[in-house]
């Protein structure tokens, strides 16, 4: 009766994958390279750092602009009322009482070109140069650094699907053999060479791994999905990770190398230093209000005023000085707030150095950690399998109980899953000693 049960759950449970097969998407090859690809394509943080650059070069020309000259135009042409006009100066048409004869106004019309080219300017122009053109690379800097978290991101995605699609094949072959063991034990219950008990043990674990199973499955189905999503596919697409490189670690620099090759080539720790450049431009940009400035001017003239005056060719060239005495004591503030916000940049700078140490120290010996698990798992494997070996034989022979024989069976499941797990992790950790050391952090062509 309760084999009968058990088969009966079995041809639901492979019905029920059966339909899920036929209603699955379409299957697709993916290799970490491509998945890298997709996921940075597909990124909407990655559109908005773009936009940050694209907007701090915008600044950095509007700052190299500063150094032409400014040009101005105005015209006006106006409609006036009956002025009373005293010209002191004599016109020339007296009348016979000796006065001048009576001038009528009633419009007028103007224009005039004003240029200005800033000749010195307390250094402010070229200080806001380099300040824009170092914030300007700060901006490509966080661009890439968010680029560099991404492919981590992708990367851990990659692998947790691979491990879960190693999770479903192992616990569904070990379904297989647990079936065949009930089916075999079951035939040695009815010719009462098995004690009942015995037999229910086999089909108890037989329902349990059907759990496990299960559960692998929904892990999967979850995996996959936020893998589409993530890589901007149709979320019903099954993918299929290419992981043939899987076992091809490289080896790793020592310890101290990789500190320093952080502190020289990480994004986000040569953006802050590019951040202090600009500050300490900001500081001398600030000071530059303590410095007259000169500017060389010209304009052109033209006025109409019917009946009274007419003038053309009005041109004018020179220097202009200008100089704002109250700036001796009132731009300390402003040269204070600029030296305050390098004094922010520069702890923050020691802050990131203290934590890119310890990011390089963790990842460093978690991938040698990772290293030296697979080498264990992979003695776990072959411990447990001939762990199996011996006591399916010593049970064969009566030598060992089912007990033991089921329990044989879990650990060499386990360690296989493990040692899967193992390979991926390790993998994982090699990817991510690279991004917190700044060396590389996606090797092209890797799987």
């Amino acid at each position: 009766m309760e084999y009968r049960k058990s088969s009966g759950l079995i041809l639901l449970l492979a019905a029920l994958l059966q339909t899920s097969a036929l209603h699955a998407g379409p299957e697709r090859a993916l290799t970490l390279k491509e998945a890298v690809t997709l996921s940075l394509s597909n990124n909407k943080n990655l559109k908005i750092a773009d936009a940050k650059t694209l907007e701090a070069k915008a600044k950095l020309q509007e700052a190299r602009l500063r150094r032409y000259p400014d040009v101005s135009v105005s015209a006006a042409h106006m409609r006036v009322n009956q002025p009373n006009v005293d010209l002191k100066v004599p016109t020339g048409n007296a009348e016979s009482g000796g006065g001048q004869s009576p001038i009528a106004v009633d419009q007028l019309s103007y224009g005039m070109a004003n240029a200005s080219l800033p000749l010195f300017s307390g250094f402010r122009i070229r200080e806001g140069i380099s300040s824009a053109h170092s914030l300007h690379k700060a901006a490509e800097l966080d661009a890439r650094r968010d680029k560099e978290e991404i492919i981590q991101h992708t990367i851990e995605a990659f692998y947790d699907l691979y491990k879960a699609q190693a999770a479903v094949t192992l616990v569904h072959e070990n379904l297989r053999q647990a079936e065949a063991r009930v089916h075999d034990f079951t035939k040695l219950e009815q010719n009462g060479l098995l004690a009942r008990n015995d037999l229910l043990k086999a089909q108890l674990q037989q329902s349990n791994i059907e759990l496990s199973l299960l559960d692998a499955e929904n892990n999967l189905e979850i995996a996959n999905f936020n893998m589409d999503l993530m890589l901007g596919l149709e979320p019903d697409t099954r993918l299929q990770p290419d992981t043939s490189g899987l076992s091809n670690l490289s080896r790793v620099q020592n310890m101290s190398e990789l500190e320093q090759a952080a502190l020289s080539q990480r994004p986000d720790y040569r953006s802050m230093v590019e951040q202090r450049a600009a500050a300490q431009a900001g500081i001398k940009a600030s000071q530059a209000d303590y410095y007259p400035s000169l500017a060389v001017t010209g304009g052109y003239i033209a006025a109409d005023i019917p009946g009274l005056l007419r003038v053309t060719n009005a041109v004018n060239v020179g220097l202009g000085l200008s100089y704002n005495l109250g700036s001796l004591y009132k731009n300390g503030a402003k040269v204070q707030q600029a030296k305050a916000r390098e004094m922010q940049i520069e702890a923050g700078i020691e802050q990131l150095n203290e934590g890119i140490r310890v990011q390089v120290h963790k990842a460093y010996f978690n991938y040698l950690e990772s290293v030296k698990k697979i080498d264990v798992y992979r003695k776990a494997v072959e411990q447990a399998s001939e762990n199996y070996r011996i006591v399916k034989n010593k049970h064969e022979n009566a030598l060992a109980t089912t007990t033991d024989l089921l329990d044989a069976d879990v650990a060499r499941l386990q360690a296989h899953i493990q040692y899967e797990f193992a390979k991926a992790d390790a993998m994982v950790a090699w990817h991510k000693l690279g991004e917190v050391s700044g060396t590389t952090s996606f090797a092209e062509g890797s799987n």
